[in-house]
């Protein structure tokens, strides 16, 4: 389901502020867009498995690689395959398999080094992140690259925002998923960098500006802007929360915003 609000919601995004757009509606290239971001979340959730071995083995022993169910070896396959079907999925749209591979290209390599190296060390949270942000950046480069496909239309300066508009968004969850005020020894959280209000503030502002670009420069008709700020609901009440004295951030609030952003960028997308 998470794949699939993120591939409608984000096309619907392009869509929203798109000035040449007259009416948008998902169609056949947003499904394979959909199967491929799955295929792809869960290609670098192995990735990331991969790299946080170490960590993983004393905060959480139970996921498949820190457990001893399955080996390195076998991610590497499962990358591996998983890369050359998602890139078969997409062969009839020759910039989508470019960027694709490029994507996945770059995070087998960061991954590589890390672990020919250490670097960067998984406890620089921030050099991590700045690090994995290609990633994303790129998938959300893919499903602009279909909806250019699909609309007819040459890239441009909307397309550039909406992905600016969707990585903030994305920024809060990164940013409050572990955010506690004691965590356990050698556990990673950006607060040890940012310091905990620092690291809350970031948190909220992110999504807040993601939020303001967007009512700005929406093409949708402005009864609909209400799409595009109604989220903000679910991190306003959790930092309410937490500044409150609560030990750690909600830890079901980032993903249910980041539902409802995507939600509502599909209806922006859909109002044209």
């Amino acid at each position: 389901m998470f794949a699939a609000a993120w591939a409608y919601g984000v096309t619907g995004l392009f869509a929203a502020l798109d000035p040449l757009v007259t009416r948008w509606r998902p169609g056949a290239g947003t499904a394979v867009a959909a199967v491929t971001v799955f295929a792809d979340l869960l290609l670098m959730r192995a990735l990331d498995d991969v790299r946080d071995l170490g960590y993983d083995r004393r905060f959480n022993p139970g996921r498949p690689l820190a457990s001893g169910a399955v080996r390195v070896r076998d991610l590497g396959v499962l990358y591996a395959v998983g890369s050359l079907a998602v890139l078969a999925l997409n062969a009839v749209r020759p910039w989508q398999v470019a960027v694709l591979g490029v994507q996945l290209g770059y995070g087998f390599i960061v991954v590589a080094a890390h672990r020919r190296s250490g670097r960067p060390s998984g406890d620089r949270l921030l050099v991590n992140l700045l690090v994995s942000l290609p990633a994303p950046v790129l998938l959300h480069a893919y499903l602009y690259a279909g909806y250019l496909h699909a609309a007819g239309h040459r890239a441009g300066r909307p397309g550039l925002l909406a992905v600016t508009v969707a990585v903030l968004a994305a920024g809060h969850a990164e940013l409050a998923k572990n955010l506690t005020r004691t965590p356990r020894p050698g556990e990673r959280t950006y607060a040890a960098a940012l310091g905990l209000r620092g690291t809350a503030a970031l948190a909220l502002a992110a999504p807040a500006l993601s939020a303001a670009l967007l009512a700005a420069r929406s093409e949708a008709p402005p009864a609909w802007t209400p799409a595009a700020v109604l989220p903000l609901a679910v991190p306003a009440v959790a930092g309410y929360r937490f500044l409150r004295g609560r030990t750690r951030w909600p830890p079901a609030a980032p993903a249910l915003h980041l539902l409802l952003t995507f939600a509502g960028y599909a209806a922006l997308g859909l109002a044209r």
